[in-house]
């Protein structure tokens, strides 16, 4: 097998090794039964027991209160951008969204199908650069939400506070889920794809207040009801098996390593690495508003296209691959999740260094 090289992707992105060695050794037998976890029945005992490990796992990371009900979902995080506002949304009914980047703006046009939508902060004519200072965003009256979006890959901003406001807040956490605690007693709704800090994709985490399943219209399918997945157990139709796996497997590293706080001192420590080299001058240029930045991709510029490319490059022949910007902003990002270790971002600060030296802009 080829050595493995650092992956700064922003998702599918880095896994922990010791879920992939333990994913490996369960495509050819699950749990002692002799049949591999792609093969497993979902409605076996010994997979059901599983679910309810992996469940109860996430619920002690995160603190998640009795009141509350966790979902295995599949159809990514963008398909909660229709199912959030078809669910808690409807005839006469407003929300309130911040608009920050790519996905809220793609969360926001899917709301306006269901119901009235207030933009409370909107970014996009400086380029999605920032996020809302907590004095500086509004939410319209009558708004049965205020929906963000906590991290934006793209842009490499993250809200560093939790909005304050009377309003029910609904959050799609996709990028920096599990990065950092959270005080889910804050939230009606979260969700996020697995894709970044959880598994692979093909799974999407629904936390979901109880009170919350009595809203949904009657107009509303039946496997897009949030109720319908919550009473079945996940189990309504068949989950995704393998990333629900893969997700219980990094749940317990996470444990092992000390938990949320743990991880978001990890977090920050790897991040001033990079942002310590974007600082020291300004051959490289941060994309997102220092007050912005977030711990999990850091998005960058050079002087030119051209010698993006050749950072780029240069950077997959030394053993960093995926460095190349999103195509919305341009440049270079650095994801950096929970599971990306550290001697991958001082391998990239120190490359960023010398390359610096030997080509001046």
């Amino acid at each position: 097998m080829k050595e493995r090289i650092f992956n700064f992707s922003a998702g599918p992105s880095t896994l922990p090794v010791g879920a992939l060695e333990e994913t490996r050794d369960a495509l050819f037998d699950f749990a002692g039964t002799g049949i591999g976890i792609m093969e497993i029945s979902h409605r076996s005992k010994e997979f059901s027991a599983y679910l309810l490990e992996v469940e109860a796992n996430l619920r002690t990371l995160l603190g998640i209160a009795d009141n509350y009900k966790v979902l295995f979902l599949q159809g990514g995080g963008s398909s909660q951008f229709f199912m959030v506002p078809m669910n808690l949304l409807g005839k006469g009914k407003k929300a309130t969204y911040l608009n920050t980047g790519v996905w809220s703006k793609k969360a926001l046009a899917e709301a306006r199908l269901f119901g009235e939508v207030a933009v409370g902060f909107d970014s996009s004519a400086e380029g999605f650069h920032r996020i809302p200072r907590p004095d500086e965003f509004t939410v319209a009256e009558g708004s049965e939400y205020l929906y963000y979006t906590s991290n934006n890959t793209i842009y490499g901003s993250e809200y560093n506070y939790t909005p304050q406001t009377e309003t029910m807040l609904v959050c799609d956490m996709s990028s920096d889920f599990l990065s950092r605690p959270v005080d889910v007693n804050r939230y009606g709704l979260i969700f996020a794809g697995a894709q970044k800090n959880l598994g692979p994709a093909g799974v999407t985490i629904v936390i979901i207040r109880e009170d919350l399943l009595e809203r949904t219209p009657a107009s509303v399918p039946t496997m897009l009801r949030y109720k319908t997945h919550a009473d079945k157990g996940s189990m309504f139709n068949t989950p995704p098996v393998v990333n629900i796996f893969v997700a219980g497997e990094v749940l317990k590293l996470l444990k092992k390593s000390g938990g949320l706080e743990a991880a978001h001192h990890r977090n920050k420590e790897k991040a001033a690495l990079l942002y310590e080299v974007l600082d020291s001058g300004d051959y490289y240029r941060g994309y997102a508003e220092i007050e912005s930045r977030s711990l999990m991709n850091v998005s960058f510029n050079l002087a030119t296209p051209e010698l993006e490319s050749k950072f780029v490059a240069e950077a997959l022949a030394a053993g960093m691959s995926g460095l190349k910007g999103h195509r919305d902003a341009g440049g270079c990002r650095a994801s950096i999740y929970n599971a990306f270790p550290k001697e991958g971002v001082e391998r990239l600060a120190e490359f960023m260094n010398d390359f610096a030296k030997k080509n001046p802009a």
